[in-house]
This record gives C-alpha cells, structure tokens and sequence, in this order.
C-alpha cells in the first residue's frame, strides 16, 4: 500500500490554524461527494481522502498528559531543555501511536504543529537554537517530515490579541488554563515569528507561507490549492 500524506499546520497561537483545520478536513471529506466539483478525485485518492486530524503537543493519552503540563500558566520554572525534552517525548509517542500508523495504511495525516513549532518556540523564543532541535528531531523522528506545511503568519500583534481573548474564553467557561506562552513577552513571541520566517525560507519547497491579515476564506482557499497540489488533483 502506498504511504500516505503528511500535512502539518503551522503558526503561532491566535493564528486560526484550529479554523483552517477544520474548514480544510471539511473539504477533504466532501471533495469526492460534491457534484459538479472543480476537483477529480481519482478511486485512489478517494479511499484516503478523510484525514487523520491530531495535534501536538497532545493526541495521545501520554501527550495530553504533557500538554497540560506545559501548556498551564501554572507549570512555573520550567527550564528550556526540560520543556524541549518534553515536546519530543509528546512528539516520539505520537509518532509510535497515531502519525505513523495511519501514514502506513495509506491515510492523510492533518496535525496541528510538528517540529517547526519545537524550532520557533524553543529554538527560536527560548533561545535554544535550531541546531539541538534538529538534531533532537533526527534522533526521535528519523526521516519523518511533513509532505506539506502550511505555514499561517498573520500580523504578530493580531495573532497575539486573538489567542489570550481565546484562553481567557476558555479558562473562564472549562477552567482549563492553557496560557503559558502566550503569558510571555512580545520579544519572546518576536523571536517565534521571525524563526518561522526563516524556516520558511529555508525549505519553500515543503512550507507554504500564508502572510498577512487575510480572511478565513482567503486562507481557506490557499490551503485547499496547496493541499490538492499535494495529493495530485485536478482543479479547474
């Protein structure tokens, strides 16, 4: 059986990867059921075209243990090592468990954040550097990586404003806290975008940039044409 495809959303909170996400796993459920469809799916594509949609850290129950803990405001002190280690112990799991069973029975894998996040966040905003992320990804993710990254990077200061409106939302109506990061200082979540930037730069041929205040159905529309790209479909 042919291996499938692995399609990673990227960008930083309050960018509307969650949105894009679902509008996009949407899209790939009813391109094939859709009469009159600009896109000819071929009895191949179609048998895989419903997408596995995980997300990191998380996904697992060992991941969402991690999440919790790296996630809440209240998981204080957290060194920078401790916190990359962590993201890859989520990472190795989802791997064993969800991304690379799914992969190998032919399916299109969607997850929410991979290894560029790990790279922006604790590469980039911890100051650690690429290089320990990477290496750290050689060793627990082997040659896995994404077929397809859609990269969101709307305006830095919109981004931010939508996702502590979001957890302040959430915590107050789940109680649940997932606000560590977005707690830091602007120069910290500077250094994410400007990493995301340069990794972008780096790779063009695998990262599709979607830059700028755009609306949802804006980003909809270039994610579906990079996704259709990707899984050889036709469009008109």
């Amino acid at each position: 059986m042919p291996r499938g495809f692995f399609i990673t959303f990227e960008g930083l909170d309050g960018s509307g990867k969650s949105t894009q996400i679902s509008r996009l796993a949407a899209w790939m459920k009813n391109l094939h059921e859709a009469e009159g469809s600009a896109v000819v799916v071929s009895p191949e594509i179609s048998s895989m075209i419903a997408p596995v949609i995980t997300r990191q850290p998380g996904g697992t129950a060992a991941g969402d243990k991690i999440r919790a803990l790296t996630l809440d405001s209240r998981s204080s002190g957290l060194a920078p090592m401790t916190e990359l280690a962590l993201m890859f112990a989520d990472r190795a799991q989802a791997i064993a468990e969800v991304i690379q069973p799914a992969l190998d029975a032919g399916r299109v894998v969607v997850c929410d954040r991979f290894t560029d996040s790990t790279e922006a966040y604790q590469g980039g905003g911890r100051e650690l550097g690429s290089e320990i992320v990477l290496e750290f990804h050689r060793l627990v993710c082997g040659a896995l990586k994404p077929d397809l990254t859609l990269l969101l990077l709307p305006s830095l200061e919109a981004s931010l404003a939508r996702a502590r409106r979001r957890n302040e939302r959430v915590a107050a109506q789940t109680a649940r806290d997932e606000g560590r990061f977005e707690r830091e200082e602007d120069g910290f979540h500077r250094r994410v975008w400007e990493k995301y930037r340069e990794i972008a730069g780096r790779e063009p041929e695998r990262v599709a940039l979607i830059e700028g205040d755009l609306s949802i159905d804006e980003v909809h529309r270039t994610v579906a044409t990079a996704v259709a790209k990707l899984l050889g479909l036709d469009r008109d």
